[in-house]
């Protein structure tokens, strides 16, 4: 009997192995085959070139630009987007006021949590229609306009702020937090509803205030879900594709003004597409690969702990 479940097992298994195989393994295959080619991505012909399209990819300035704002988003995105979620999640479940029924989060939280988690359900396009018009360069955009109104900004001199090299990523980094945060609010408010209340109100009857019970209870019984949403960020961060090539200006896919919002996912779409290097954007597209897969590991090896129980 014993015996018999192995083919049965197979027989469900050889056709998703099968097309995970055809549809995800062989085309990452046939990219690191192309790496190493001048493919021009319109015909058949290509040459072998070795290992020339990456030593041209380290010597790339606009690369290694795109890069360093790939790294300050990996280390923003995740950071802001975690505390900021930790912090509205600890206020929706424990953070009302204690009575006769023990630690509560605040009244109406199950509607903020509805609220909070609605950009997690807009599309990219509805974002970059929404924030065209929250950074529009004039005093008719929502934050000139606050700017305004508030005296804090000439109404002739508004802030360019898709158009400024120095505010540009910073405007990409906003809009990529105010979508996230919500989904992580979802997520840390489930896995803080799975601790014991008696924890909180130990806590509490020991003298220990909000912030410290948030960093001595919370953080501490959350770690497992902490770790798996900085990994998950990590990535959207190595990404963030849709939103650059929608939402700044430049030649072709963003980037600009002058690529100081470039990144690794632009920059190797133009070359695969507008610039006919195809070779070349396969090679940055291995790279990209190599970067994720480390930083992944990095960070769940960084980020481990002994798992606490409760």
């Amino acid at each position: 009997m014993r015996n018999r479940k192995y083919p049965f097992i197979v027989g469900f298994l050889v056709v998703p192995v099968g097309l995970y195989a055809l549809l995800v393994l062989w085309p990452y295959l046939q990219t690191f085959g192309y790496s190493f080619t001048d493919w021009t991505g319109e015909s058949q012909k290509m040459d072998f070139v070795g290992f020339k399209n990456y030593s041209t990819l380290f010597h790339d300035d606009v690369f290694r630009k795109a890069l360093w704002h790939n790294v300050l988003l990996l280390v923003f995105l995740p950071l802001v987007t975690i505390l900021l979620a930790l912090f509205f999640a600890f206020l929706l479940n424990v953070g009302g006021r204690g009575g006769t029924s023990g630690v509560q989060g605040v009244r109406g939280s199950a509607l903020y949590k509805v609220i909070f988690f609605f950009p997690q359900v807009l599309s990219v396009a509805i974002l970059v229609v929404l924030f065209e018009a929250v950074y529009r360069s004039d005093q008719g955009g929502l934050l000139n306009g606050i700017l305004v109104k508030l005296g804090l900004q000439d109404k002739n001199n508004p802030v360019e702020w898709l158009n400024d090299p120095n505010l540009v990523l910073w405007c990409i980094l906003g809009v990529l937090v105010w979508s996230g945060v919500g989904f992580y609010l979802v997520l840390f408010s489930a896995a803080m509803q799975s601790i014991p209340k008696d924890i909180y109100e130990a806590a509490l009857l020991d003298g220990a205030g909000r912030a410290h019970t948030f960093f001595r209870v919370t953080m501490p019984l959350l770690w497992d879900s902490i770790q798996t949403a900085w990994v998950y960020l990590a990535i959207a961060a190595m990404d963030a594709f849709a939103l650059v090539a929608s939402l700044t200006p430049g030649t072709a896919y963003g980037g600009g003004p002058d690529e100081h919002s470039e990144v690794l996912s632009t920059y190797l779409m133009r070359n695969f597409l507008y610039y006919g290097k195809s070779g070349y954007a396969c090679a940055m597209g291995v790279v990209i690969l190599f970067l994720t897969l480390i930083l992944s590991a990095v960070m769940l090896r960084a980020t481990r702990r002994e798992r606490i129980e409760y």
